[in-house]
């Protein structure tokens, strides 16, 4: 007979661990029980936090280790990167079994929250080396804590600058734009540690625009030519800038 006495962590439960009472607590929705797609609506957003939150650690990670000179943990990360994209897209497709007539009977407990006001989705973007997130006109929502991390963010080296740190510490040229060219060319699209590291970086800067690109199409289904909660044009708004890529450098070498 084992006598070791438990410890905490022998009794700790599965709903304790992920202190799954306070969690599901979290899903309030506003507009009451005539909403029947409110709560599906919440678990959405609620969700994408949560993988946004991922994305942010694993992110910081890969580019941390890439300005330290490595390339074949940063590869890890960006692989696993992409997967949680895979996952964000595969919410929005929940998100869109909702149909339009059932948003608009909830849409007014909105207010004015927008998902243009995730702060951690433009935290994303600042690190993946977009200087022009929180647009003007969407900033005043942001806390003092948000706005902080987002200003360091901004402040801070990107995946970009990143990536290049690492092709220099493998004694790759990449002083100026006609040098990086010819690196890229001779890295090619794998084989090479540094080239698995610019697939890997393509491969998550793909992930993102198709994520964006079903979102701006789950957005015009549901609101048409309505303006957004936020205050943004809505659609319009989010198709104009869901053709930005992170690393265009990569996409025209190798196009």
């Amino acid at each position: 007979m084992n006598n070791t006495p438990l410890t905490a962590a022998d009794t700790l439960t599965y709903a304790e661990y992920l202190r799954l009472p306070a969690l599901l607590a979290q899903q309030a929705p506003r507009a009451g029980g005539a909403a029947h797609d409110e709560p599906l609506f919440i678990a959405v957003h609620q969700v994408h936090e949560l993988w946004f939150k991922l994305l942010l650690a694993e992110l910081t990670d890969a580019r941390d280790r890439m300005l330290a000179g490595e390339t074949a943990v940063p590869v890890l990360r960006l692989r696993r990167c992409r997967e949680i994209e895979a996952a964000l897209l595969a919410a929005l497709e929940v998100l869109d079994t909702m149909a339009p007539v059932d948003f608009r009977v909830f849409r007014g407990a909105l207010g004015t929250a927008s998902g243009a006001q995730s702060a951690q989705f433009h935290e994303i973007e600042a690190l993946s080396g977009r200087t022009d997130v929180a647009p003007v006109g969407l900033g005043a929502w942001l806390t003092p804590a948000e706005r902080a991390r987002l200003d360091r963010r901004l402040l801070e080296p990107s995946l970009w600058d990143a990536f290049l740190a690492a092709l220099a510490a493998q004694g790759l040229a990449c002083g100026n734009r006609a040098e990086r060219r010819r690196t890229y060319d001779r890295i090619g699209r794998g084989g090479t540690a540094a080239g698995e590291l610019a697939v890997a970086l393509l491969e998550y800067d793909r992930g993102w625009s198709l994520w964006r690109d079903r979102h701006v199409r789950v957005v015009e289904r549901q609101l048409g030519a309505a303006r957004g909660t936020g205050g943004s044009s809505g659609s319009p708004y989010l198709r104009a800038r869901a053709a930005h890529r992170f690393f265009p450098e990569l996409w025209e070498a190798w196009d």
